[in-house]
């Protein structure tokens, strides 16, 4: 089977690389897309040197499924083009809400996949909602969640390489005593926090929220109330989460750390002790979403309170992806 990637030189896209060279997926052409600019270069894969093809020249038959990672831009202008002759697996924003369209997280929502031919084209979800839904979705299937309030941390990768690059730059301004400039961030991000990603909407959420909030609806359970807020924080890789949980039904943690230990992608590290517990840090590079600090809240009947971690770039970006084709070729393909 043949696959393409648009976006092929970004954060996302060599990402999605990596993961299909490490993947059991039989692959026997892959073709990599990306701007005028990048097109003749050359990305290694599978020891072989792959040249890079311009998108507006590029032929969308040659694949059977095509995962773009360029943006929102790009999806709007060419993922339904592009869905025409190929499979499309988006990752931006522009698809998401359609409700002609499946969003998805194979360990959550897998079976909507059934309906793809109806557009041929496939969302991915925010980097922060999948790993939240991976974390929910035993624990609703069990309690029946009433009620969810998060809380955000979001590394820089999630803004893209220039605002990774503008963190390591701010850094050894900040440590050599310069002056600092912020040119992708509302505020300086080095050794700060910036409660503030994407757009303000009317009611003074930003549209990050607002997305956390509607896509995990759309995934788990329209019913489902929601809150949340998102930071942007001066970490490389990784989103961090902390969550409150309200149940309809009653639960012992037992039964919460049971069922998370078992879950499809999760993970639980929570020794309760120094240093049980994970961080950003070190989620970076594993497929896995891990909790931590579970506990009760005392202040209110059948509430929980997690810690959720996960790398963005990979279960929130491309390992989703994949994870989706594996799905596809598995179920659907024939």
């Amino acid at each position: 089977m043949n696959f393409a990637i648009v976006g092929a030189t970004g954060n996302v896209g060599r990402k999605t690389i990596e993961i299909l060279e490490k993947s059991k997926i039989k692959i026997n052409n892959l073709f990599l897309v990306a701007s005028k600019r990048s097109a003749g270069k050359k990305i290694s894969f599978k020891r072989k040197k792959i040249k890079i093809e311009a998108l507006e020249n590029y032929d969308f038959s040659k694949a059977t499924i095509t995962f773009f990672a360029a943006g929102s831009i790009i999806a709007k202008k060419w993922a339904s083009i592009a869905a025409k002759q190929t499979i499309v697996i988006d990752n931006s924003k522009h698809f998401r809400m359609d409700k002609n369209i499946p969003l998805v997280v194979p360990e959550v929502n897998e079976s909507v996949l059934k309906n793809y031919k109806k557009t041929n084209i496939i969302a991915n979800p925010n980097c922060s909602t999948a790993q939240l839904v991976v974390a929910l979705k035993p624990l609703h299937d069990k309690f029946k969640i009433k009620r969810v309030v998060v809380s955000t941390y979001q590394a820089v990768s999630g803004a893209g390489k220039a605002p990774m690059d503008e963190l390591f730059s701010q850094t050894k301004k900040f440590l050599n005593g310069k002056k600092i400039k912020s040119k992708f961030f509302t505020k300086q991000i080095a050794f700060n926090l910036i409660p503030h990603i994407d757009d303000f909407l009317k009611d003074g959420y930003t549209k990050e929220e607002w997305k956390i909030e509607n896509e995990t609806k759309k995934i788990l359970d329209p019913k489902i109330k929601m809150t949340a807020t998102c930071v942007r924080v001066p970490v490389r890789t990784s989103h961090s989460e902390s969550v409150n949980i309200e149940f309809k039904k009653s639960y012992t943690l037992k039964e919460i750390k049971t069922l998370l230990s078992k879950a499809p992608g999760c993970k639980v590290i929570d020794t309760q002790k120094n240093g049980g517990y994970i961080t950003p840090y070190e989620a970076e590079g594993s497929y896995l979403t891990y909790i931590s600090r579970i506990r009760k809240d005392n202040s209110k009947k059948n509430a929980l309170n997690l810690w959720v971690v996960s790398d963005n770039l990979l279960k929130g970006a491309a390992l989703n992806t994949v994870q989706i084709a594996e799905v596809l070729i598995r179920k659907y393909i024939k």
